[in-house]
């Protein structure tokens, strides 16, 4: 049996617009995250993939629902004490790093909130460490963010991250600011760190082929609500929700021939506002399969085949029919 590091039930996180407008950018999500594996997270822009991420990190505060931790309420967990085991790499590494700060600074900040060293060599040492395991050398230590180029930048991202030890790290879309010659660089260190550190990973994306490089399972979010969950090779071979396979669809395909006779799924219509979303499944207003039970009823994501977690009403007609 897989040990879960996270249990996320009936997660919600709701913006208050204004007085009579709120915005659910993640509206009651469920899923396990287990030891050790990388769990990819994909979807349209403000689906709500930054938001569940920062809420995992309590960089922001759940408007309803649990986090456990190793079976634990993070309610019970102080959030000090949390930022140990969880941290978070973000989007953009020139707008999340302090420009005043010097490198070894940046990395040792949460060295120097936890008191993790015994003296400034011991601290210096440890932001050595980091560095060369993150591919820079200790020269880099004395220097600014600004002296670095966008993946060098990601790269003391990624050593802040480490520095605490965490087993749990929030990657939100990680490699988007970066120049494709550097992204793969970038990936690779992240499994080389996974394999020798024994790290858990959320990887946030865009990037459809990427994610199925370096996840074991994926999720898909759609306004708020995660729609499908699998292993990465089923989602890839044979997506099961309309939505997926739209997705799926816009993924090229290295062969030539194949990618000549792939047939891309269109969506009709724009994405809905996610103040005021369709009742019902969110995607009905847009998914070619829709019938009046869609528009009425919310579907809940379940467990349809083994291990492949589907939130549509005819997900089996749809897998059986094709």
């Amino acid at each position: 049996m897989k040990e879960k590091l996270l249990e996320i039930k009936n997660l919600k996180k709701h913006f208050h617009i204004d007085k009579h407008t709120i915005l659910k950018a993640v509206d009651g999500v469920n899923f396990d995250i287990y030891k050790g594996e990388t769990l990819g997270l994909v979807g349209e822009s403000g689906c709500g993939k930054t938001t569940l991420g920062r809420t995992l990190t309590v960089l922001y505060s759940k408007t309803d629902g649990e986090i456990l931790y190793k079976g634990v309420n993070t309610n019970k967990i102080s959030n000090k004490e949390f930022t140990k085991k969880v941290q978070m790499i973000f989007q953009d590494p020139q707008a999340s790093l302090n420009p005043r700060m010097t490198v070894a600074d940046l990395i040792a900040e949460g060295l120097d909130i936890h008191k993790l060293y015994k003296n400034k060599q011991e601290r210096i040492n440890i932001v050595y460490e980091l560095l060369e395991k993150v591919g820079l050398n200790r020269e880099h230590a004395s220097r600014f963010p600004h002296e670095f180029s966008g993946g060098q930048r990601q790269r003391i991202g990624i050593a802040r991250a480490l520095a605490l030890n965490p087993e749990f790290i929030v990657c939100d879309e990680p490699i988007a600011a970066l120049d494709v010659s550097i992204q793969a660089q970038v990936v690779n260190l992240l499994k080389d760190l996974q394999k020798e550190k024994g790290l858990t990973l959320l990887f946030i994306a865009h990037d459809l082929s990427m994610v199925k490089y370096i996840s074991d399972r994926v999720a898909v979010m759609y306004l708020g609500d995660l729609v499908e969950l699998c292993k990465s090779d089923d989602l890839y071979e044979k997506p099961l929700h309309p939505y997926t396979q739209v997705l799926m669809s816009a993924v090229p395909i290295a062969d030539p021939d194949l990618e000549v006779s792939k047939k891309r799924i269109k969506l009709e219509g724009d994405l809905p506002s996610p103040v005021n979303p369709p009742s019902g499944c969110k995607f009905s207003t847009r998914c070619p399969y829709a019938k009046d039970k869609c528009k009425e009823e919310r579907p809940v994501i379940r467990e349809v085949l083994e291990g492949r977690y589907v939130a549509c009403h005819f997900s089996e007609d749809l897998y059986l029919n094709k």
